[in-house]
């Protein structure tokens, strides 16, 4: 039994964060479109099949990298947070997730910029932001699963990137240029979900006789009212 232990407690990272570790460590010493495979297996101390079986490409290890900061993030969440406004409980949550993603910086830099030059990596990543942002969004008691639900999550994730550009080249201790972008993007999507809210309560009551016009229209066609209604049948039909 103490001899598990002691293996256990001297194995080292588990392969998967071995691989996220060397990806992040190469991505901040080169750029992105040089990094090859064979190149983070041997930074992780792994073979190449070692690496296929825990990734199949360097976004997915990105994703690894993600769930990383998410968990770093929701583990951190504070109850005492839950009385506040939500505007506050989202500016706690980006708070955290930048000082999660602080040792990365560097990385983080250089992998947006590759990002800007590539459609495709632009869309897995906004994916991978997506699948975060529910999860944080959800941690500050936001709800995402009404109506509205995706446009929070959408949104949370573009006011976080346009953050990012600001906190990349921020080297203030106090982040005060970060914090001051922050604050700017977190009230132009207020503004927006301000009106976004509006107009779904005015079209509350056209959505209700809509539905009910299309419900009353597929009645008439089900007991043989349609257009054709009436007239004697035409051969050939």
């Amino acid at each position: 039994m103490a001899k598990n232990a002691r293996t256990a407690s001297t194995a080292g990272p588990a392969p998967r964060d071995r691989i996220v570790d060397a990806l992040m460590a190469l991505a901040g010493e080169m750029r992105w479109g040089d990094i090859t495979l064979p190149m983070i297996a041997e930074r992780a101390g792994l073979s190449l099949a070692d690496l296929r079986d825990q990734f199949p490409s360097k976004g997915a290890i990105l994703g690894g990298f993600s769930k990383r900061i998410d968990r770093i993030v929701l583990e951190g969440a504070s109850a005492d947070m839950l009385g506040e406004p939500a505007r506050e409980r989202v500016l706690d949550v980006m708070m955290r997730r930048l000082d999660a993603l602080q040792p990365y910086k560097a990385a983080l830099r250089e992998i947006a910029d590759a990002t800007r030059r590539d459609p495709l990596m632009l869309a897995a990543l906004n994916q991978l932001a997506i699948n975060s942002w529910r999860y944080m969004l959800a941690s500050a008691d936001i709800d995402t699963e009404d109506e509205l639900g995706m446009v929070r999550i959408q949104g949370a994730a573009i006011v976080f990137a346009r953050t990012l550009e600001t906190w990349f080249e921020d080297e203030g201790e106090d982040m005060a240029r970060t914090m001051a972008r922050l604050d700017k993007e977190l009230g132009t999507g207020e503004r927006i979900m301000g009106r976004l809210q509006d107009l779904q309560r005015l079209a509350a009551p056209f959505r209700g006789f809509i539905r009910a016009a299309m419900e009353r229209g597929r009645g008439r066609f089900d007991q043989g009212g349609g257009p054709d209604a009436g007239r004697d049948a035409r051969p050939g039909w």
